[in-house]
């Protein structure tokens, strides 16, 4: 069973409700052939990875682990490469390991990766400068950027499956062979960063490092805990880091062949009533220790990604995506922006998590810099009063996307900034705290070793007439590798002066002010 469902609901039981955002396939025959097929196919992730990911999501809702969501805005099968993959992932860690120096408290990494092959559009046609009117593209794993590839295939949907089978298979070994490790951070790579200010930064975070590991080896500090996997043991090497991959749902069928009902890793059931935030319901812990008992007890669980979240285009509460999601045991995510209103918001929640479980539900807030004012206060206040445990994550990146003089799409680092500061600021003043940060970021370089050329601003001070030199998104503008160290270095001075200081005395305003006397 799982802990979040009612009886009537089953993997399927969204096909009775309005899909928003569906996918029109000429072939249903061939559809329903290609979702039979990813109906046998093995998992890509298991119960105890989800299980351990929603541990470590109630330490980010008890202010005990910090969150980064980053990656792609979606996803190209051409972009599934050793190098590009290794140049993510090596943004990420060099990412985290700045908000880790400055905050320190764990942080817990999720990647837009292995999955995010589709997107949302606005409209199901696209007028072309030819004046043809073509279907809108809608991911890899729809249709083709080609205006003349627009017709959805099925085919994709298998194609997606296999680039994330690959995906999941070359990080799994990355991050086993050494290349996370926390002694040589250096083969990350800052060799393409420009700001000398941000190299020397990093590199006395390095020295740091080094000098803290030598000490933890002297006195045998760096031995594993023995807890169970799933309940946050088992990864207390150096060497090695916990990576979890994540997409929006969007594609319901295709999520539908890749939910199996699974046990649920018994570490995980809290028997004891000793309050563990991964527990299943009350219901599903009685059941496992009564005598009537005839098995293990059973979730439904996405094997398609460890985290998967909702989108602010089809979050409607009686809607296809909401019922689909609430059946599921991963831990979700949902998108809130200015048109969410606040009791929709508390009723979203009571659908999706009913128990008030802990590591269940993350809310990504992406309003604008202009807007985050007007809606952060009043959502915050309607989940502190509803009882709901969630981690609070700001997305500066959506609601800041504007259109650049030469018609490229693009985003201002100073407006990212701004919604992020804004956001710390808020959660403060609300009694409240941000668990978290949602970036699309890339550390993708071009064949001469330069970072992408996508959203202005930073450090680089990237202009206008920049944008067009390496600009290689065919969805949303991205940070590149400078602009994200840019931002792990502000909101890592953040929590460092947080830490030192008195509760309360530390202004997110002022650090926005800092980094625009800094311009």
């Amino acid at each position: 069973m799982s802990s979040s469902a009612s009886p009537s609901w089953s993997p399927d039981s969204w096909r009775s409700k309005p899909v928003a955002q569906d996918v029109e396939y000429p072939d249903q025959a061939h559809l329903t052939k290609v979702l039979s097929k990813l109906e046998a196919l093995p998992p890509l992730v298991t119960p105890s990875e989800i299980e351990r990911l929603r541990y470590q999501l109630g330490l980010v809702q008890r202010n005990e682990a910090f969150l980064l969501h980053a990656g792609d805005c979606a996803e190209s099968f051409d972009a599934c490469t050793g190098q590009n993959l290794s140049s993510k992932i090596g943004l990420i860690l060099s990412f985290s390991l700045v908000l880790l120096w400055g905050a320190r408290l764990p942080v817990v990494r999720i990647g837009r990766i292995a999955g995010q092959y589709a997107k949302p559009r606005s409209s199901n046609y696209e007028k072309l400068a030819d004046g043809r009117q073509v279907l809108s593209f809608r991911g890899d794993n729809v249709n083709g950027l080609d205006p003349n590839d627009r017709t959805p295939d099925p085919e994709r949907l298998m194609s997606a499956y296999f680039h994330s089978t690959t995906t999941l298979n070359y990080l799994r070994g990355l991050l086993t062979s050494g290349f996370a490790s926390l002694h040589h951070p250096r083969d990350w790579s800052l060799s393409h960063v420009r700001s000398p200010s941000l190299r020397q930064e990093f590199e006395t975070i390095i020295d740091g490092l080094s000098d803290a590991l030598d000490f933890s080896r002297t006195i045998g500090a760096d031995a594993a805990a023995s807890i169970p996997y799933e309940q946050g043991g088992g990864r207390g090497t150096l060497g090695e880091v916990d990576f979890y991959t994540s997409h929006e749902g969007l594609m319901l069928g295709y999520e539908t062949a890749l939910t199996r009902e699974l046990p649920v890793p018994p570490s995980t059931l809290d028997v004891s009533g000793s309050g563990s935030p991964t527990s299943v319901s009350a219901a599903a812990a009685a059941a496992a220790t009564s005598p009537a008992a005839s098995g293990p007890v059973k979730a439904h669980y996405n094997t398609g990604a460890h985290f998967l979240w909702i989108g602010d285009r089809t979050r409607q509460l009686t809607g296809a995506h909401v019922e689909y999601f609430r059946g599921i045991r991963n831990p979700i995510g949902i998108k809130v922006g200015p048109s969410m209103q606040v009791d929709e918001l508390v009723k979203v929640l009571d659908v999706v998590n009913p128990d008030k479980e802990s590591g269940r539900v993350t809310l990504i807030t992406r309003y604008g810099a202009s807007k985050i004012d007007d809606h952060l206060p009043g959502h915050i206040r309607a989940v502190q009063q509803s009882g709901h445990p969630v981690a609070w994550i700001c997305d500066p990146m959506h609601g800041n996307t504007q259109t650049s003089v030469s018609g490229l799409k693009t985003r201002h680092f100073n407006n990212i900034i701004s919604e992020l500061t804004s956001s710390l600021r808020i959660h403060t003043e609300c009694s409240s705290r941000l668990g978290g940060v949602s970036l699309e970021f890339t550390g993708e370089l071009n064949d001469e070793g330069y970072s992408v050329t996508e959203c202005l601003g930073g450090s680089m001070e990237l202009s206008e007439e920049e944008l067009e030199l390496r600009y290689q998104s065919f969805c949303d503008p991205r940070l590149n590798f400078e602009q994200s160290l840019d931002i792990a270095f502000l909101m890592s001075n953040h929590f460092k002066k947080e830490r030192r200081a008195s509760a309360g005395a530390v202004s997110a305003d002022a650090l926005y002010q800092q980094f625009k006397k800094s311009q």
